[in-house]
């Protein structure tokens, strides 16, 4: 039950009803008010001030989480970084041992347009996207990295295999020729010694006394070895791999058998003049994939420049006539 209250009035000298004003309750009321609000006010600054709110843990596990990546990805660049070196020292001795040089790849004309366009993703990403980024690009370089590994792999077998190539190929001529006197007749259209009508002559007439040695011009298996029904009497064929192969006809005698293998250099057989031919003499033809072609660009490596010039005007006069 409320209480109810009095005063004693002065005037009236009577006991009167305590009346509070609306205004005054209205007052107090506001204190009241303004009081929680600033108590409010201060548990607040007090809770923030001195307690951690959960946005910042979550807050400080991220920064957490992303320094970890951040090494990591620190610590797996390093590793790339010198695997990319690496390939640079095997780029550059792949490209000087082919092409005595640097070229520059495609890649390093795209890098700006390319770097431009990662500057804006950049921009667009918050810390954790762009750790996630940034590791999803070094996966896909790692990938990239050990692909290339495989490919510069196989270009120094291609290397290697070159030098065995370079072995192979015809380069000498098939008799001593060291005076550069001994071609008698040319590659071409020439007349033919038996029937006096023009012929397409394959290859290259060395003549010499019978018994002269016939030497491999390239290193190569023999595939063919015996008495030609063609005309090149005693001939040999010898398979250089690479698509190379070449003719030795009119041997006096064989050497060289079926299924050898045979070195540069190596005697095959001896001067003759056996099968169609009017004279001791070495019917000489260089075949690549299967097409006759003149043997006398293949004489560089027993011929310096002066003599290899020499040479080429010497089958290019040549007789009218072949031996064969």
């Amino acid at each position: 039950m409320k209480k109810i209250k009095y005063y004693y009035n002065t005037h009236t000298l009577k006991y009167e009803k305590l009346i509070t004003p609306l205004r005054v309750k209205l007052l107090r009321l506001f204190s009241v008010l303004s009081g929680i609000v600033v108590g409010a006010a201060l548990v607040v600054y007090v809770y923030n001030r001195f307690f951690p709110k959960p946005t910042e843990i979550a807050a400080n596990k991220r920064y957490e989480l992303l320094k970890d990546n951040y090494k990591q990805l620190s610590s797996k660049l390093q590793v790339l970084q010198e695997q990319m070196a690496a390939l640079e020292t095997r780029d550059n001795e792949v490209y000087r041992s082919i092409f005595e040089a640097n070229p520059l790849p495609d890649s390093a004309r795209a890098k700006l347009i390319e770097k431009k366009n990662e500057i804006e993703k950049i921009k667009e990403m918050d810390g954790f996207e762009l750790g996630k980024g940034i590791a999803q690009q070094l996966n896909n370089i790692n990938a990239r990295m050990v692909y290339q590994f495989k490919s510069y792999d196989n270009i120094a077998l291609l290397i290697k295999d070159q030098g065995t190539k370079l072995t192979c190929i015809p380069a000498i001529q098939p008799v001593s020729n060291k005076q550069l006197n001994r071609i008698a007749s040319g590659f071409g259209m020439r007349i033919d010694p038996v029937y006096g009508t023009p012929k397409f002559h394959k290859g290259l007439d060395f003549t010499a006394p019978q018994g002269t040695p016939i030497y491999a011009t390239g290193n190569g298996t023999v595939i063919e070895s015996g008495l030609s029904t063609s005309g090149y009497g005693n001939h040999v064929i010898i398979n250089h791999g690479y698509g190379y192969q070449t003719l030795y006809g009119h041997m006096v005698r064989i050497k060289a058998r079926r299924g050898q293998k045979v070195k540069r250099g190596e005697v095959i057989g001896w001067v003759g003049s056996t099968g169609k031919s009017t004279g001791p003499h070495c019917h000489y033809e260089v075949h690549i994939n299967s097409q006759e072609v003149d043997p006398v660009y293949f004489f560089y490596n027993d011929l310096n420049a002066e003599q290899y010039d020499r040479l080429l005007k010497l089958a290019a006069k040549g007789s009218a006539k072949s031996f064969d």
